[in-house]
């Protein structure tokens, strides 16, 4: 099923006007699956990016967003709703944003090396280097609205 199509199914579950807009559909970091398994259990309710990574055109997040978050084979797994996006200094991200997170074992140490790694190889992609000091990162914070989490 197309992300669009998960989509549209999901407005009509929560009762959604239809000419409500999908933001985007994407897979998270280099393991898509389990990401996508942790934000579907509760425990990833967080994500971070590389702000000067973006597209000069390309918009930042906002808060009122749905995206659709897929899995390592595009397809559909969740639609989530944005609540929250700041944009901080890589080595001013919180505690509790890399609790929200959800990996490992959810700490501040855990999440700054995996997201040095991470943007690292994304950087060097670019032809650029990443350096933990001057580096923004954009953090979102979102809860899943479809399928209807159990309470």
């Amino acid at each position: 099923m197309t992300a669009a199509r998960y989509f549209a199914r999901a407005l009509k579950a929560l009762g959604l006007p239809a000419s409500t807009p999908l933001t985007d559909a994407y897979q998270f970091g280099d393991d898509a699956d389990k990401l996508a398994a942790l934000v579907l259990a509760g425990k990833k309710t967080a994500t971070a990016s590389a702000r000067d990574l973006y597209e000069p055109d390309e918009p930042l997040p906002h808060p009122g967003e749905y995206d659709v978050i897929l899995d390592s084979t595009h397809h559909p797994v969740c639609v989530t709703y944005t609540d929250a996006v700041t944009v901080q200094p890589f080595l001013a991200v919180s505690a509790d944003h890399a609790y929200r997170e959800g990996e490992g074992d959810r700490s501040l140490a855990y999440w700054r090396q995996v997201h040095a790694d991470f943007f690292k190889k994304a950087y060097a992609a670019e032809g650029r280097a990443f350096d933990p000091k001057t580096v923004r990162i954009v953090l979102e914070a979102f809860h899943v609205v479809y399928p209807i989490p159990n309470k």
